[in-house]
């Protein structure tokens, strides 16, 4: 099973696929080297961007994820502003410290290639690295998939590895086999979710490490909700999140507040988080960083505007949106180089329309069909990001994503459970429309909103 943990993974901007996992891919590259005593012969390295990668790879910040992962940085400790200088004082020196020790020389200009002309074999987004001594022979060379959500895969791993196993007392595959195996074992999905974790982990508990993910998650926000000015990459995206709140915050004091207020809170909970994304800034995969907001701001909207909120009822969301991100993990996918925005930002509103309806209550029928509704309704999303930058669509994207969820998880909340469209019949839907979805359309801004903006 896939652990909470694995898809809950706290990380730099502004993208999951498109720095976090080449970040990964990049440092476990450099760490062969070190542990297989090869590092010492290492003169130089290459890294080629195939597919998606390729195409908005420069947008997504791939290049520099890659120079932080050979450096021997990862994406859950590195210090963001210490992540600027470090790509910087590389692309002035023209060197590197291959996994933090051996300096090498490295011009990224040249070092690290976009290739748009090869498709990769497997997996739109690929990247492979070579390394070579000072004869330019190769001393080690290997081809990383990134997934999606962070997950990467060697390229000759079989297709399922895709996250540490975990072995599980009450598995599932499907959602039907968890709504049943929850019934049969008389618990919630989320006490489902506890004992498969606790079981894997052998910890008892388990409260301290998801704390520190909804730290994390909160955290963005309140970042987000601080900041101003224009996001980098060239667009001169202007951060609104600290506008929006700040408004909001003068309304209320004056009495003024209208009715949809709501919905505006929301949104700015979300775009919070997807500008600290944009502006590489930290941020966790939920499921992946393009979606990164729609459930932080869920989780907001709970503790901020509901009765009754508890700390306990926030882990009750993280562990029931895990369990719904883990279906469409296995089943389909969170990749927009994969199945478009609909495997992004629909597959997170549907974890946090679950998350919200268990929270508030709802029995687990409630749950799997708040997950149905929230996703149903952003069948045949694409991923069409304007310059290759996660900011438009993407930063209001996440807005109406949480939105839907709360809209969806509402819904539920007001029926018993029955409907006629399971969420796995959504699920498979999902997958079967991102299978036919255009290449255009997924990842790689050659159409859409990325084709069609006149920028005056």
């Amino acid at each position: 099973m896939i652990s909470v943990f694995d898809l809950f993974k706290i990380g730099l901007g502004p993208s999951s696929s498109h720095t976090v996992g080449p970040m990964k891919a990049a440092a476990a590259f450099a760490d062969a080297l070190a542990g297989g005593g090869a590092l010492e012969r290492v003169e130089g390295v290459r890294v080629t961007l195939y597919g998606s990668l390729a195409f908005t790879g420069k947008g997504h910040a791939t290049d520099k994820a890659t120079i932080l992962g050979l450096s021997g940085e990862r994406p859950e400790s590195v210090n963001p502003d210490r992540a600027e200088a470090l790509v910087a004082d590389v692309a002035a020196r023209k060197t590197l410290r291959l996994a933090g020790r051996k300096p090498i020389a490295f011009d990224p200009a040249a070092d690290i290639v976009f290739d748009v002309v090869d498709a990769p074999k497997r997996h739109p987004n690929t990247l492979a690295l070579a390394a070579r001594d000072a004869a330019g022979a190769i001393v080690a060379e290997e081809r990383w998939l990134s997934i999606g959500g962070g997950f990467i895969q060697r390229e000759d791993e079989e297709a399922a590895v895709v996250a540490s196993e975990v072995a599980a007392p009450y598995p599932f595959a499907n959602a039907a086999e968890l709504v049943k195996r929850a019934a049969g074992a008389g618990m919630t999905i989320a006490e489902l979710m506890r004992a498969n974790e606790r079981a894997a982990s052998g910890a008892v508990n388990l409260d301290p490490r998801l704390d520190a993910i909804l730290a994390a998650m909160l955290g963005a926000i309140d970042r987000g909700l601080e900041r101003e000015g224009p996001l980098p990459g060239g667009l001169a995206v202007p951060r609104r999140a600290k506008a929006i709140h700040d408004k909001l915050i003068a309304d209320a004091g004056r009495n003024a507040r209208a009715a949809h207020e709501i919905m505006d809170y929301v949104a700015a909970y979300a775009m919070a988080v997807n500008e600290e994304n944009a502006a590489g800034g930290r941020v966790v995969t939920a499921p992946t960083n393009g979606a990164a907001g729609v459930l932080p701001a869920v989780l907001r909207y709970y503790r901020d505007h509901c009765a009754g909120a508890t700390p306990e009822g926030l882990r009750v969301m993280l562990l029931t949106a895990a369990a719904v991100g883990a279906l469409f993990k296995m089943n389909a996918s969170i990749s927009g180089a994969e199945v478009g925005c609909q495997g992004e930002v629909g597959v997170a509103s549907s974890m946090a329309a679950a998350a919200l309806c268990a929270a508030l209550g709802g029995a687990n029928a409630q749950t799997e069909n708040a997950a149905e509704i929230a996703m149903e309704h952003h069948l045949g999303m694409t991923c069409d990001p304007i310059g290759g930058l996660v900011q438009i669509p993407c930063i209001e994207r996440n807005a109406f994503g949480a939105i839907k969820a709360i809209a969806a998880a509402s819904l539920a909340l007001r029926g018993d459970g029955r409907h006629k469209v399971s969420l796995d019949s959504v699920i498979a839907t999902m997958r079967q429309t991102g299978a036919d979805m255009q290449s255009k359309y997924k990842e790689t801004s050659l159409g859409g909103l990325a084709v069609n903006f006149v920028e005056c």
